[in-house]
């Protein structure tokens, strides 16, 4: 089984056309033409998982976000990146990335994976892209979908801390006092906060919110920070289940190592 015929694989599920133009998603480092000893799966491909690759046997990382988003004039280890992409060279990893065209897609999706955790229901993209679908069924940013049972407002945010395993919610004016409508979007998605109050959410949970940016909630939504890491963390275990539910000649793993740069005390 070669790398090429995994990234075939992954692409009939979130293509690569449909990321977003200022993405690098695809092959970052590697020949696609190797064969697959075993894969890695992670959401940033950074040193340690390469050497956590290395002590697994495994020649393949396969990453939600890309290692390189912008061209390298250089590679001589002055920062994480080059000293990245020179330790799976050195040791012959490849390095593919997944990221804006499986957060765009409706099935087996980042934001799917959200709204399952959540359990939500009726669900659909918050932000379509304007006349694109995929397998019959609009792309673009962002979910909505309802719960269940509604909701008392504090009862959800438990509920949302232990569902999506965290240690911390920075939330806004907590104006609603029950949840029943529910938006998400994993990793940074302020950009949708107008999507979400035109249709009707009570919360839009997502991260990467700068301080002013709260106040745009003006108390007709809540907004929950829930990090970037831990918005898209639970992205591994999707990739880890498309993976090992089609291909048995090589074994999968998912990272053991936390990539989230921020640290809580």
């Amino acid at each position: 089984m070669k790398i090429s015929d995994l990234i075939q694989y992954l692409h009939t599920v979130a293509p690569a056309h449909l990321q977003e133009d200022y993405d690098n998603a695809g092959l970052i480092v590697g020949n696609p033409f190797t064969e697959i000893k075993g894969v890695l799966i992670c959401l940033d491909a950074v040193e340690s998982i390469v050497d956590e690759a290395v002590s697994l046997g495994c020649n393949l990382i396969v990453a939600h976000h890309p290692i390189i988003f912008r061209g390298l004039k250089q590679l001589n280890g002055k920062n994480y990146i080059e000293r990245t992409v020179i330790k799976a060279i050195k040791n012959d990893i490849a390095i593919f990335a997944i990221h804006t065209n499986l957060d765009n897609v409706y099935y087996s999706g980042v934001n799917g994976k959200i709204a399952e955790k959540l359990k939500l229901s009726e669900t659909t993209i918050l932000q379509p892209k304007p006349g694109l679908t995929y397998l019959n069924t609009p792309v673009g940013a962002g979910m909505i979908g309802n719960l269940n049972t509604e909701m008392l407002t504090e009862e959800f945010l438990r509920f949302l801390k232990l569902q999506m395993d965290l240690q911390i919610i920075k939330v806004t004016d907590l104006c609603k006092t029950s949840i029943q409508r529910v938006a998400v979007c994993g990793g940074s998605g302020g950009f949708l906060l107008n999507a979400a109050k035109k249709q009707g959410a009570d919360i839009f949970i997502t991260s990467d919110y700068k301080y002013h940016e709260y106040f745009d909630a003006d108390k007709e939504i809540i907004i929950a920070d829930i990090g970037h890491f831990d918005s898209e963390k639970y992205t591994i275990d999707l990739l880890y289940d498309l993976i090992i539910n089609k291909f048995s000649t090589f074994a999968a793993h998912c990272t053991k190592i936390i990539t989230n740069p921020i640290k809580y005390f």
